[in-house]
């Protein structure tokens, strides 16, 4: 019997583009799509804080492989932010930690916007998960418990001011990963003197993907409810997390050598040195990931051959 028959669950390989509902953490909805798929191995792409809506990309199986792929990307989020308050979170589960009257303009918040675009380093909350010595910060915070600030390099590509209301503003973030929109609120909030927190938060891009193929956990409740195999429908291929990578198709013989770990000649001849590929069969099935040394075409990663269709 082969290992992947010895383990617990469904050899179920893809991506579930989850619409993560407000309150619901990153961890339970992962675990509630891995119990309606039964499947062996699951991972997200990314954490979304419990306050955020919107893309959560869930990977099952084999696809857990490439789910750095979208860690790394860029992301877009439509935020709200409340102006004149200030909380613990920098956002509206922490508790008011000061208030200020508002006296600021759309053009005014316009022209602060700009001075946040581009490369800083930015200082996350210290109730973010980023880690100190193995615990994630919150842990020290909600202890009182002071630790050293970290700092890390990120991009905002852009923001566009979408609506002024009252206090409440709302913006469109495109950024690098490892932003902390709740951070960059709070540090817009101080640039206008006021104050600011995240009320609403929604990711609506992770790299090229866009919510026009999302599920809802109600949508993925009531497909499991009709069988195993209306739910498999809502799977989105697991190269959805490579994004823009070139593809490179290989002949039935080259699919078993790659698949066994073994370089490959390279099938075009314009190709860069340490450039990576999407690698796919003659039936367009994904076989993973390679990356070009010396004209050859090398396995990075690849899906483990039990679970190839082949």
């Amino acid at each position: 019997m082969s290992k992947a028959r010895l383990r617990k669950g469904r050899a179920v390989t893809g991506v579930v583009l989850l619409n993560k509902p407000q309150g619901m953490s990153s961890n339970h909805a992962l675990q509630h799509v891995k119990r309606l798929y039964n499947a062996q191995k699951a991972g997200h792409t990314g954490a979304l804080d419990p306050l955020g809506t919107g893309i959560l990309p869930i990977c099952l199986g084999e696809a857990t492989k490439f789910s750095q792929y979208l860690l790394d990307a860029d992301k877009a989020y439509r935020v709200e932010a409340l102006l004149g308050v200030r909380t613990t979170t920098s956002d509206a589960e922490g508790e008011v930690v000061e208030e200020k009257p508002v006296s600021v303009d759309a053009k005014h918040i316009a022209e602060v916007i700009q001075d946040f675009i581009g490369k800083q380093a930015q200082s996350p909350s210290i109730y973010s998960a980023l880690k100190h010595e193995g615990r994630p910060l919150y842990y020290y915070a909600r202890r009182g418990i002071e630790v050293p600030k970290k700092t890390r390099e990120i991009t905002i590509h852009s923001i566009e001011l979408l609506a002024v209301e009252g206090n409440k503003v709302v913006l469109q973030v495109s950024c690098s990963k490892g932003t902390y929109i709740r951070t960059l609120v709070d540090d817009l909030g101080q640039a206008l003197g006021c104050g600011a927190h995240v009320s609403s938060l929604h990711r609506n891009a992770v790299a090229d993907i866009n919510e026009s193929t999302m599920v809802t956990p109600e949508q993925l409740e009531k497909a499991a409810e009709q069988g195993q195999s209306k739910l498999d429908d809502l799977l989105q291929p697991a190269d959805l997390l490579l994004g823009e990578l070139p593809k490179i198709t290989v002949t039935q013989t080259q699919t078993r050598d790659f698949l066994h770990g073994q370089p490959i000649p390279l099938p075009v001849s314009d190709a860069n040195e340490a450039e990576e590929w999407r690698v796919l069969n003659e039936q367009s099935q994904f076989l993973g990931v390679g990356r070009v040394k010396n004209m050859e075409l090398w396995p990075r990663r690849v899906i483990a051959l039990e679970y190839a269709d082949l």
